[in-house]
């Protein structure tokens, strides 16, 4: 009886086993496995068509001083274009007038923009479950924007000025 027991055990770990071996299989390979975009550049080529400081912040996740980008306060109609690759990420019709001293919209285009949870900002605060920062990156080159936060009872995109690139309607 006490055979049957261990062999009925190691049969039933070894079908969990199994079962879950996927699982760790994708666990594995997510970890590993970069996302593929449709721009890439080496460094060396964002290094040669950005500035320093859109580079900081779009490649290296950086968060640019408040009120340091002319964007903050410039309320003109228009699109504003990811500064790595140029895809037209938010309109001024969805922009939000809030003093913090960064962009703020309500929303970005549709399908433009991935998110994710990202570290403490320091401008921000400590983190914490009520303000955990969510990261938002152009779909097309994975570039930092800034970040999707709840400001003044709603939920906005806060975003770098030096991020973006400007056309005038």
């Amino acid at each position: 009886m006490a055979k049957m027991q261990s062999r009925r055990a190691f049969l039933a770990s070894t079908a969990s086993g199994a079962a879950l071996a996927p699982l760790v299989a994708t666990q594995a390979t997510a970890e590993v496995d970069p996302i593929i975009y449709e721009v890439q550049r080496s460094d060396a080529e964002w290094r040669a068509i950005l500035e320093p400081e859109p580079y900081r912040i779009l490649r290296e996740g950086g968060t640019e001083p408040q009120f340091s980008s002319p964007k903050v306060s410039d309320f003109r109609a228009g699109t504003f274009q990811c500064g790595g690759c140029d895809l037209t990420v938010y309109s001024s019709q969805w922009r939000a007038v809030v003093q913090k001293g960064w962009v703020f919209f309500d929303h970005s285009e549709p399908d433009t923009v991935l998110t994710g949870i990202d570290g403490a900002v320091s401008e921000y605060g400590q983190m914490s479950a009520e303000n955990t920062n969510i990261e938002a990156h152009c779909r097309r080159c994975g570039s930092h924007l800034g970040h999707i936060v709840h400001i003044e009872g709603r939920i906005r995109h806060c975003i770098n000025g030096f991020a973006l690139n400007f056309t005038p309607a």
